[in-house]
């Protein structure tokens, strides 16, 4: 993907796209700023059969468990609205034997995602795990889910974890330019490497701003233009969680999706309200405001709070001037290399 390609989609045409059945999907946020609304359009869609990573498994894993989208689960924490004698989707899942669930400690998840991150095949982990049944007890991954080998430096038995490497990752941050440079701050947990241990990056973003705001705060940005194959605004695009910046924790909402998830016949009619029943985060929103008031939406709304900016200035920006010349030392790029040949300053 180049930087220059205009990548900007609707959820709808992102998700055809992107996602297949059978994929391996990494809900990419961890607890806050969930990517609700892809999440909302992977199981509009129905997408089946998928191995689903998610860190913070919380009304994401949820639903998606509950639509029959999931054979097999990677995950670290699962909410499981209701408790293991309510209606949580994953519980009534797991004892029907329909889902698979492979659990790891939150440093062991990571570690899978950095490995991929960056080419790995596997990453050494804390031997402490084995003492526990996170160790012991194996699900669809079997002997892949941990293994020890031989240190070549001390001869010590080292223990491992292999390395992700997810079809697809869908994520939401604060913005993004056109061309797929993604933008976030706040608790950051596993986003980056999540996204970018993935072979495709689907990023839904608040709002979508002009290039120039990116390049004027790089480091903001986890999620370079060459790694995005589609940008989605989606305002109000992770509610009922927080995007820092933007609007807070709904905690009114959250209660109400809680309480009916404790049931299955409660989760079934509040995804029917909430997902069916609305095509588009844009009918969401409508439908979020008629039912709670407005009021309440600009209630939860961020207080404005920011950050002194960074200068990023330089005398110039390019070694040379408009005229082609080097600042320094006042010769062409032509006749630097001709410097170059003649004191035969090159190698190779």
């Amino acid at each position: 993907m180049t930087n220059n390609h205009d990548k900007v989609m609707t959820a709808k045409e992102a998700v055809e796209q992107f996602v297949n059945d059978g994929d391996h999907l990494i809900i990419g946020n961890y607890t806050v700023c969930t990517c609700a609304e892809l999440v909302f359009e992977v199981i509009r869609q129905h997408k089946k059969h998928l191995t689903l990573y998610s860190q913070s498994g919380i009304f994401d894993v949820e639903i998606m468990v509950e639509a029959g989208l999931v054979d097999r689960l990677v995950t670290t924490y699962i909410l499981r609205s209701g408790g293991k004698a309510g209606g949580s989707a994953v519980e009534r899942a797991l004892k029907a034997k329909t889902l698979e669930l492979e659990d790891y400690t939150n440093f062991n998840y990571n570690a899978r995602l950095v490995a991929g991150m960056h080419g790995f095949t596997f990453m050494q982990v804390l031997e402490g795990v084995m003492e526990t049944d996170l160790y012991k007890k194996r699900g669809f991954m079997g002997e892949d889910k941990y293994r020890t080998i031989e240190c070549p430096y001390t001869g010590k038995e080292i223990l491992t974890v292999p390395s992700a490497n997810p079809d697809v990752c869908i994520v939401h941050v604060q913005r993004a330019d056109k061309f797929g440079n993604a933008q976030y701050w706040g608790a950051m947990g596993s986003v980056a490497a999540a996204a970018l241990s993935s072979k495709k990056i689907i990023v839904s973003c608040e709002e979508i701003v002009d290039h120039e705001v990116i390049k004027s705060s790089p480091h903001h940005t986890i999620i370079p233009a060459f790694r995005t194959h589609a940008v989605v605004e989606a305002p109000f695009g992770s509610h009922p969680s927080e995007v820092l910046g933007y609007y807070n924790l709904d905690r009114l909402a959250y209660g109400l999706f809680q309480s009916l998830a404790a049931t299955g016949d409660g989760l079934k009619a509040w995804m029917k309200e909430w997902i069916y029943g609305v095509k588009d985060r844009k009918e969401y929103t409508r439908h979020f405001i008629e039912t709670f008031g407005e009021n309440h939406f600009n209630k939860i709304k961020a207080q404005p709070y920011l950050s002194t900016p960074a200068d990023y200035g330089t005398a110039f920006t390019s070694s040379y001037d408009e005229n082609g010349r080097e600042q320094y030392m006042g010769i062409t790029e032509d006749e630097v290399e001709k410097i170059i040949e003649e004191r035969k300053l090159y190698h190779g």
